[in-house]
């Protein structure tokens, strides 16, 4: 919640300063800006590049602020680390009281907790050490060394000279301090807002992994022949599912049986996910590649099939009349018309089914891959190195915007009539 309230704090920012510093400057001088009505308008809506740069930055902004990035000058609070203490006093049966200190040594993340020793100090309890790693608790037996014990009915009744009761909690300035079910003392040290690296390292250690797996490989394969390998999969399943599902789908769209003989089964699967395929895939293809390429050639084939199908049904009728008017065979109207007008409506599905094959690859890598950034990923995540885990999600959104942006620029040159009439 307070990284969605950041956010939204950092957005309405960017846009106020934005809109103010543009406020003087001349208006813009085109087609679009000649229009009578933009709103609602999508040809007059072009993205800001402004905002895109300003969206990057953000992110990464919060993503340093967050995660106590050096490359970030301004942080969120940090948990505690150090050294710190606080005073116990526990109360016998018989209505005796003594007081002990108990020291604790908080080590920062990623460091090992060096135990260490301190004097008891007299009386009839005895003063503690404990070490421990921030943001995790500890319990504390704190009648271990004292001639107070629990089990003789003695009890922690105040922390720092603040009464304690056994569902309470007593702040020590450095953290909090409460009883377990069994009376011994848990202490918390203060978790700030910061991450623990284990759960999202800060940026440059993600770029620092980068440049070592660039340089030594991973799991006996370099970085390019894990990315390598997932981008030969998903292009060779979505090659596949191209080739099956648009001859399928321009003949839903010309043919009445074709339609109602494949329209349930395209239906029935469209919203069944890769991911559920998977022990099927095993059980028919095996663990090699066939069975990868399989699921997804299965991710992108029901996208594609509908893209075209939709291509086709979406042709404007007046333009067939007009061409059966001209005296076009249906071989000349189905490469005159009924293509070049169903291109756009492909172009859009190829692009939604190469992201869906994206997504797909690393489920599809999880069965015996050895090379592959799923794979990468994967093997990653069992050894909680989330640096690797992030820029593996990382190369593989960059890659697969990388395809978009070619699919979109093939498009503009093989499609220049998309958007007309």
């Amino acid at each position: 919640m307070t990284v969605l309230l950041f956010y939204l704090a950092l957005f309405i920012g960017a846009f106020v300063l934005v809109k103010v510093i543009r406020g003087g400057m001349t208006s813009q001088k085109d087609f679009t800006s000649l229009k009578t009505v933009t709103f609602g308008d999508e040809s007059a809506v072009r993205p800001d590049r402004a905002a895109s740069i300003i969206s990057v930055v953000v992110i990464f902004v919060i993503w340093g602020a967050f995660t106590g990035s050096k490359l970030i000058p301004i942080h969120v609070p940090a948990p505690f680390t150090g050294e710190t203490q606080f005073t116990y006093t526990v109360e016998a049966e018989d209505g005796q009281r003594d007081d002990a200190t108990i020291f604790v040594r908080v080590a920062p993340f990623g460091e090992k907790a060096e135990k260490f020793e301190v004097e008891p100090g007299e009386g009839l309890a005895s003063n503690d050490a404990v070490a421990m790693t921030a943001s995790r608790s500890a319990t504390i037996l704190f009648d271990k060394n004292d001639e107070l014990k629990r089990k003789s009915g003695a009890r922690v009744v105040a922390i720092n000279g603040q009464e304690i009761s056994a569902d309470g909690s007593v702040d020590t300035g450095d953290g909090s301090v409460s009883l377990s079910g069994k009376g011994a003392i848990l202490f918390t040290p203060s978790l700030g807002m910061q991450m623990n690296p284990i759960w999202l390292p800060a940026p440059e250690k993600v770029v620092e992994r980068f440049f070592e797996i660039a340089d030594e490989g991973y799991q006996n394969f370099t970085l390019w022949e894990h990315l390598g390998w997932s981008l030969i999969r998903v292009v060779v399943g979505f090659v596949l599912g191209s080739i099956v599902g648009i001859p399928l789908g321009y003949a839903m769209g010309l043919s009445g049986w074709f339609r109602g003989w494949f329209d349930p089964i395209v239906e029935f699967m469209r919203p069944v996910p890769p991911l559920a395929l998977i022990p099927l895939v095993i059980i028919w293809f095996g663990i090699w590649e066939t069975g990868k390429i399989f699921l997804l050639f299965l991710a992108a084939l029901w996208i594609m099939t509908i893209a075209a199908r939709a291509g086709v049904s979406g042709v404007n009728i007046s333009k067939i009349h007009a061409a059966y008017s001209l005296g076009a065979s249906k071989a000349q109207i189905m490469r005159h018309v009924i293509v070049p007008n169903s291109l756009p409506e492909i172009f859009t599905g190829a692009r939604v089914a190469m992201g869906v094959c994206w997504g797909t690859v690393v489920a599809a890598e999880l069965v015996a891959a050895q090379k592959g950034a799923g794979m990468m990923i994967i093997a990653a995540s069992k050894f909680q190195l989330t640096d690797i885990v992030i820029m593996g999600i990382v190369l593989i959104g960059i890659i697969g915007y990388g395809i978009d942006i070619l699919m979109r620029k093939a498009e503009n040159w093989l499609v220049p009539w998309k958007g007309r009439s």
